[in-house]
């Protein structure tokens, strides 16, 4: 639902955004709306990223552990692996 918002701007802003509004092919409306979604959005994945804990140490430490010779097929090796289990 849209509702009616006023905002008090220097009329200068107001028409150069008018022109930027124009030039992209939007109505002024659209593009305030946008750039307040962009901030909210900004906003919500800094605060995911804040929640976030940090990976432990024990799982960073595990890069390279796992050695292979030459070319590796993820799709091969796990088909391989589901069809030894299952008998396939």
């Amino acid at each position: 639902m849209n509702t009616k918002l006023t905002l008090t701007l220097e009329k200068d802003v107001i028409e150069k955004a008018k022109e930027y509004a124009a030039q992209q092919g939007q109505s002024l409306s659209s593009l305030v709306e946008n750039y307040f979604r962009l901030l909210l959005l900004e906003k919500k994945e800094d605060s995911i990223k804040k929640e976030r804990k940090p990976l432990p140490k024990s799982f960073l430490e595990l890069e390279g552990c796992l050695k292979h010779e030459g070319e590796f097929d993820y799709k091969e090796e796990l088909t391989k692996a589901l069809m030894e289990k299952y008998g396939l």
